[in-house]
């Protein structure tokens, strides 16, 4: 082993100049450590790798995919510079060797830090693969990652000026109030996040709609400052945490577990063509079997009504009878009742709203037993062809505001008429 008198007695007969011979030792200290880092860190891969791909656990595949292992790898060329200088203090023990012993030990600082945000982030991979990872711990890794560089700052600082931590910190305690400013979005974001995990509103996957923001679609990531939000039509848009908290917001969560997604549209129908039935539909809606029973149930239930009227229930206006949009709404009901894709235990209804310049609205009101997307719209368009078609068997039709085509076949007809008049 070559020791450091020999190196200083052999440098000083190569070279004259001090200075030199210290830029020359501290050069030929950073080659050797460049050297030791490279022939470390593909030593390791191999060795971490193989040891990794070995074991059952995954923990070890984690922290070797974010890079753990290549952090702490990046430590042996601060190593071999700070115990070389060390080495070399007879002859490198003035401001330069010091110099470059506190930038070794400031990369070595840099380098652990480093390699435990890396570990946070393997962990937080792996909670997100369990089943309650659904519930985004990424903020708070985030927060707790800038927490580790912000001590790393400070170490850093305090072993390049010298000066202690306490003094350090109450430096920083004086400047709270910028402090509190510039990282005004970080504090209003993790609060937003705790909120947001806490209270369950919010989870990777949940389909969320936000008109004020333009959001409409699937989340897909929730950091500590930002939510990143896939719309239908494959646009991202980025929300502000905190505006998830200070703003309403819908999520459709609910929906989705519930297994049911609601059918609520309306139906308008001219009231103009809104009547009382008489015996000969009466008789024919009897056949139709979906109405049967309600017909049967019904026309006791005014004949009842209608003999204990007595002599005034002789007059047309003092009697019960059905219409064709009584008959309709229950033959609409009893449609969803047998029909296979609306969800039997969930809330089945067809209402009639107020009347208007519209028509008549009746509102169908049900739930589709799937939640995917195509299949409801599916469902729900097949719902409203056989409804509207079925219009014309129960002497109603569907309203409709009059279009350039009807208004020539008006004056067309008009011009027909006065021209045979004429």
């Amino acid at each position: 082993m070559i020791e450091p008198a020999r190196i200083e007695g052999l440098l000083k007969d190569t070279i004259a100049s001090p200075e030199l011979r210290q830029f020359v030792l501290v050069a030929g200290l950073l080659a050797i450590a460049w050297i030791v880092g490279l022939l470390g860190r593909l030593f390791l891969h191999r060795v971490v790798r193989v040891a990794t791909r070995h074991t059952a656990w995954r923990w070890d595949d984690a922290l070797y995919e974010y890079g753990t292992f290549r952090w702490l790898a990046r430590m042996l060329p601060a190593i071999v510079v700070y115990y070389g200088i060390a080495l070399l203090m007879p002859v490198a023990e003035d401001s330069i060797g010091a110099l470059v012993r506190n930038v070794a030990v400031c990369w070595m600082i840099v380098c652990v830090i480093a390699a435990m945000a890396r570990a946070l982030l393997a962990f937080e991979s792996l909670y997100s693969a369990t089943p309650a990872g659904k519930r985004s711990i990424k903020g708070v890794v985030q927060l707790l990652q800038l927490a580790l560089w912000i001590v790393a700052l400070v170490l850093v600082v305090t072993k390049l000026t010298h000066q202690s931590i306490g003094l350090l910190l109450s430096g920083i305690g004086a400047m709270s109030a910028v402090l509190l400013l510039v990282f005004k979005d970080t504090i209003l974001g993790f609060v937003a996040g705790i909120q947001l995990s806490t209270n369950d509103m919010l989870r990777v996957g949940d389909w969320i709609t936000m008109a004020s923001a333009g959001v409409d679609g699937d989340v897909i990531d929730i950091t500590l400052h930002t939510v990143k939000v896939r719309n239908f039509d494959r646009t991202i848009v980025t929300v502000p945490t905190w505006k998830l908290i200070g703003e309403s917001f819908q999520n459709w969560r609910g929906m989705t577990e519930s297994g049911g997604r609601r059918i609520k549209r309306e139906l308008f129908v001219d009231a103009a063509c809104v009547r009382f039935l008489d015996e000969a539909e009466l008789e024919r809606f009897g056949k139709v079997h979906l109405l049967k029973a309600y017909l049967e149930r019904k026309r006791e239930d005014i004949r009842r009504w209608n003999e204990a009227l007595g002599e005034p229930g002789k007059l047309p206006v003092n009697r019960r009878r059905q219409t064709n949009i009584g008959a309709f709404r229950a033959y609409a009901e009893a449609y969803l009742a047998a029909h296979p894709d609306v969800h039997d235990r969930m809330t089945r209804m067809v209402r009639m709203r107020d009347p208007g310049a519209q028509g008549i609205p009746l509102e169908i009101y049900c739930f589709t037993n799937t939640v995917v997307w195509l299949d409801y719209e599916r469902i729900q368009a097949d719902i409203f062809d056989h409804l509207i078609a079925i219009l014309p068997e129960f002497g109603l039709r569907p309203f409709q505001q009059p279009s350039g085509g009807d208004v020539r076949e008006g004056v067309a007809a008009l011009h027909t008429s006065l021209a045979t008049e004429g």
